[in-house]
C-alpha cells in the first residue's frame, strides 16, 4: 500500500529555517529569501517557496485529521469535552512535539497522571491508526503503539467526560496521584499537574514515578518555570481560569524554577533533556524528558 506521506523542502542558500515541524513546540515556516540578484534566482527562490509552503499546508491538514480523529470520541461525552479537546489539541504544541519528535518508546504502557479527559489515550491510537492508513508525514518516526493506558484524574468531572471516550484497552479511574498506586508502566506523564500539590508531595511522586519505570522508562514532566517573570506570572493566571472553567476550585500553587525541577530529577539518576514547550503562546513551560537505563 503507498503512503500518503510528504516531506520537507530541503534547506537552501537565502532560506533560514524558523523551525521545520510545524507542531512539534518551533514554528513551522520557511521565511523568503534574503538577497535576490538575478533573475534565474528569483525564479528559484519562489520555486522554493512554493514547496515550503505546499509542505506546511499539508501537514496543517494533518494536523487537522489528526484532531478530527483524535477528539470525534468525546461527542458522546458531550459538547463541552468536544470542544475543550479540539482546543487543547490544537492549540497545546506539547502533544504534536511529543510524535513529532519521536519521545516515545516504540511500544507504551502509559500511567498518565492528572490526565484530564485522557487526551493523549485517544491522540496516541488515532495517530497509529492513520499511520497504518498510510497518512502520516515522511520526516516523522513511526508512531507508538499504546499497549495499556492508565490515566489518574482527581476532579471527578474530567474523569466523567473521559469514560465515554476512551479508547480500547484504555482505563481511568478517579483519585489523588499522592496516594494512587501508580501500577506498571514504561511511560509516566506529567503535563501542568505537579504545582497543585505541595513540594513534599511534588518530591514523593516523582520518587514513586521513578520506582514504577525502574530500570528504564520516560518520564515525560511539564512544568511552569518560575523564575521566568511575567510569562510566568500569566501562566498562573490563565491555569486559574481554566480550571475555573471547567467547573474546579485552585488553591495555592507551589511551583520552582525549570533548573529546580532538573536538578530534583537528576538527583533520581534520569537523564534529563530540558526543551522550551510554549511556542505560540506567551507562557513559560519547560517539557523535561527524564530517561533511566538505555531508554534513548
Amino acid at each position: 500500500m503507498s503512503r500518503n506521506t510528504f516531506t520537507r523542502s530541503p534547506r537552501m542558500p537565502g532560506f533560514q529555517p524558523k523551525g521545520e515541524n510545524e507542531g512539534d513546540g518551533r514554528q513551522g515556516h520557511f521565511v523568503s529569501c534574503t538577497i535576490i540578484k538575478t533573475g534565474k534566482a528569483r525564479l528559484k527562490c519562489a520555486a522554493m517557496n512554493t514547496v515550503a509552503d505546499s509542505s506546511a499546508a499539508a501537514l496543517r491538514a494533518f494536523r487537522r485529521r489528526l484532531i478530527g480523529a483524535a477528539t470525534a470520541p468525546y461527542r458522546s461525552a458531550g459538547h463541552f469535552a468536544w470542544h475543550f479537546a479540539r482546543g487543547k489539541l490544537g492549540r497545546d504544541p506539547v502533544f504534536f512535539s511529543l510524535l513529532a519528535r519521536g519521545e516515545f518508546p516504540p511500544t507504551v504502557r502509559m500511567t498518565d497522571l492528572g490526565c484530564g479527559q485522557c487526551l493523549l489515550a485517544n491522540l496516541l491510537t488515532s495517530a497509529a491508526r492513520l499511520f497504518e492508513a498510510g497518512d502520516w508525514p515522511a520526516s516523522w518516526p513511526p508512531p507508538p503503539r499504546l499497549e495499556s493506558y492508565r490515566g489518574i484524574e482527581l476532579m471527578p468531572r474530567d474523569v466523567e467526560r473521559a469514560r465515554p471516550a476512551l479508547p480500547p484497552g484504555a482505563v481511568v479511574e478517579q483519585g489523588d496521584i499522592r496516594h494512587v498506586d501508580f501500577g506498571p508502566a514504561n511511560v509516566v506523564v506529567i503535563l501542568d499537574s505537579l504545582h497543585y500539590i505541595d513540594h513534599a508531595a511534588q518530591d514523593a511522586v516523582l520518587e514513586r514515578a521513578r520506582r514504577t519505570l525502574a530500570p528504564d522508562g520516560v518520564l515525560v514532566l511539564r512544568v511552569g518555570d518560575a523564575a521566568a517573570g511575567w510569562p510566568f506570572m500569566l501562566c498562573s493566571w490563565v491555569d486559574h481560569l481554566v480550571t475555573w472553567v471547567r467547573g474546579h476550585r485552585l488553591g495555592q500553587l507551589h511551583c520552582r524554577p525549570a533548573v529546580a525541577w532538573q536538578r530534583k530529577l537528576e538527583s533520581l539518576d534520569f537523564r534529563v533533556h530540558p526543551q522550551p514547550m510554549d511556542a505560540g503562546t506567551p507562557f513559560a513551560n519547560t517539557l523535561l524528558l527524564a530517561r533511566l537505563g538505555n531508554d534513548k
